[in-house]
C-alpha cells in the first residue's frame, strides 16, 4: 500500500475519491428489483420537487441532453411528467407522478441500507457536509 501523509491534499483527494466510488457501488448494488439505471435513480433522488431540465442536469452533474434521455425513459414508465414552466413557457419542468413518488420513497429507503455514510451519526454528517461545502466553495 502506498504511504500518503495524513492531512495532505493528496490524502484528502484519495479519501473523497474512495468515498465517491463506495457511494456509486452502493447505488448500483441496491438497484436490483427497481428496473432503474443509476442515472434514472439519481434523477428520482433529485426530484424531491419539480425541477427544470437544466436544474436537474446540474444536480446530476451531466449535460442536459443526457437528462433528456433519462427523463424520456422515466416518462415512458409513468414515473415523471414534463410540464411547461409557468415563468417561461419554453422551459420544461419535470415532476414525479404518483407512481414516481411511491417508487422514489421505496428507492430512498433502500439506499439508506448499508450506506457508506451509515457509520456517521447526525453530528458527523453535518460536520462532513460543512467541510465538503467549504472545500467546494473555495
Amino acid at each position: 500500500m502506498l504511504f500518503v501523509a495524513k492531512g495532505t491534499d493528496r490524502e484528502v483527494c484519495l479519501l473523497v475519491t474512495e468515498l465517491a466510488k463506495q457511494i456509486d457501488d452502493h447505488l448500483r448494488s441496491h438497484l436490483h428489483g427497481f428496473g432503474l439505471t443509476p442515472s434514472q435513480a439519481m434523477a428520482l433522488r433529485e426530484l424531491r420537487s419539480p425541477l427544470t431540465m437544466r436544474e436537474l442536469a446540474g444536480r446530476m452533474s451531466c449535460e442536459a441532453s443526457n437528462v433528456t434521455f433519462v427523463i424520456d425513459r422515466l416518462e415512458a414508465g409513468g414515473l415523471v411528467e414534463r410540464t411547461a414552466d409557468p415563468g417561461d413557457r419554453r422551459t420544461r419542468r419535470v415532476r414525479l407522478t404518483a407512481d414516481g413518488r411511491i417508487l422514489r420513497t421505496r428507492l430512498m429507503r433502500e439506499l439508506t441500507k448499508d450506506s457508506p455514510l451509515g457509520g456517521l451519526d447526525t453530528q458527523d454528517r453535518l460536520q462532513l457536509e460543512g467541510l465538503l461545502a467549504k472545500a467546494v466553495r473555495t
